[in-house]
């Protein structure tokens, strides 16, 4: 049947086995490492679904930065040409249209876009519930990890939705991200009865073994200690996922890394100790709160990175060297560049140095401030625009779900704390499709928390409550 079905791409003998194992169950799993072709496979399963299972509609629940790029991008470049469809999208599609999507006919395939920020709101739940309530609906959870934690509003709401979903499907490249843990609430919204376990915490005890974590004025967490019985874990998750990594199927060519040191200028270098005896004098304290403690963190990393928030909210900025370096970078490279950096201030600093020194149209950007549509928008001139230089965004919103292949440089001028939002904003460049090596650029204030962050990332480590205790003192040696 699948060597009859009317590709409109033609599957890679990975994608093809994928859709062997999973296009006609249920519930299924895509745990498959970005760059691979996660979402095509995907796409191709609801076109399979549709032709041979009745399926009238599909509820794609993706991140903001993501759901745009299904809605406009993706679903065109890759559904079959056999299967007629409209697309809808939250927020995007005025009230009056998307009443459209909810009184289909079913003469068509009906395709419903949502950011699964929305479904955080009741509006944005009733209008999901709305939608299933109405058609035989395929359910996909894009980036799953997004419902990961089982005491979220807006994972209990996506719960909600998996009863009303005929089939349902979750896509990640990192199911888990810190822990096995994190797999409950992403295996629930398939089917509670997968893993065995109607409790998370239940299922806490069979696979992790915890401590107390003190939080100071009588409060406490319990965080684990270690994973038991994983093997066993295993094995359950492979009776309804497919995994895959790029290096089992993709003849990709290879990441190259390299560091460019800067040193810190007198002013930072005061300021920077001086934070950091006062972060260390805190974290030793019993009575600060974990989101006080990490505010000094971030200060001190914001002074690494050329300025640093005043507790009465003014910025205090310095000479950047980092911003002498990128300018370095740039002229020693050839081709388009990415550049991520994790802070605001940073960010559009460094757009309007490009700006001024390569032209307006030489750079797109993708951060907290830029609308869905436009983000969408910049992915596709970065891509096919030859005037189009540079790509500049924060990786913890443009980090996914986007196709920046034309890369053959990243630049991270900052890291953030998160191993996931490395790789997931890495791995932009490099995925399926690619010709050329990506040089990949770490630009490092010698001798600051720059240094620990990076070989933190490099260990597959994050920055979590657990570490600011004693071994994150040992960060700010």
């Amino acid at each position: 049947m699948l060597n009859l079905f009317n590709y409109k791409t033609t599957p890679y003998e990975h994608q093809k086995k994928c859709l062997e194992l999973s296009w006609d169950k249920e519930d299924y799993a895509f745990f498959m490492e970005m760059g691979t072709g996660k979402t095509k496979v995907a796409i191709d399963n609801i076109g399979l679904l549709t032709k041979h299972k009745g399926l009238t509609a599909v509820l794609i629940i993706a991140p903001k930065s993501v759901y745009t790029v299904w809605a406009y991008d993706e679903i065109e470049k890759h559904m079959s040409p056999d299967i007629n469809y409209k697309i809808y999208a939250w927020n995007l599609d005025k009230p009056k249209v998307l009443e459209k999507a909810y009184q289909s006919d079913n003469k068509e395939l009906t395709i419903f876009c949502m950011n699964v920020e929305a479904l955080s709101t009741k509006r944005g739940v009733d209008a999901a519930l709305k939608f299933l309530k109405k058609h035989k609906c395929l359910t996909i959870i894009d980036e799953s990890t997004t419902i990961k934690n089982h005491k979220a509003i807006r994972t209990k709401n996506v719960l909600k939705l998996a009863n009303f979903s005929s089939y349902r499907r979750i896509l990640t490249g990192s199911p888990v991200t810190k822990s096995p843990l994190d797999l409950y609430t992403q295996c629930q919204f398939l089917n509670e009865k997968l893993l065995g376990y109607s409790s998370y915490y239940t299922f806490r005890n069979r696979y992790c073994v915890t401590h107390r974590l003190d939080l100071g004025n009588g409060r406490y967490t319990e965080i684990p200690k270690y994973y038991i019985h994983v093997d066993e874990l295993e094995e359950k998750l492979k009776q309804f996922s497919f995994r895959v990594t790029k290096d089992q199927c993709l003849d990709l060519p290879p990441k190259l890394y390299t560091k460019r040191y800067v040193d810190m200028n007198e002013d930072q270098d005061k300021v920077y100790k001086q934070l950091k005896q006062q972060a260390l004098a805190i974290i030793e304290s019993d009575t600060v709160s974990f989101s006080n403690k990490l505010t000094e963190i971030i200060k001190l990393h914001q002074v690494c990175n050329g300025f640093v928030k005043t507790n009465d909210g003014e910025i205090k900025e310095f000479k950047n060297p980092k911003l002498h370096a990128l300018s370095d970078i740039i002229e020693e490279s050839d081709g388009k560049i990415i550049i991520w950096a994790t802070y605001i201030y940073n960010i559009e600093n460094i757009i309007s140095f490009l700006q001024e020194k390569y032209g307006k149209q030489s750079v797109v950007a993708n951060y907290g401030a830029v609308d869905s549509v436009k983000r969408t928008i910049a992915m596709k001139r970065f891509q096919e625009d030859p005037t189009c230089r540079f790509f500049v965004g924060n990786p913890s919103t443009g980090g996914f779900g986007l196709t920046l292949t034309e890369a053959k440089n990243v630049i991270y001028f900052s890291n953030s704390f998160n191993f996931e939002t490395r790789k997931q904003s890495e791995d932009r460049a490099h995925r399926s499709g690619l010709k050329h090596e990506v040089l990949y650029t770490d630009i490092i204030c010698k001798g600051t928390l720059d240094e620990k962050i990076l070989f933190s990332l490099s260990s597959k480590n994050a920055l979590a409550s657990a570490t600011l205790g004693d071994e994150f003192k040992e960060w700010l040696k």
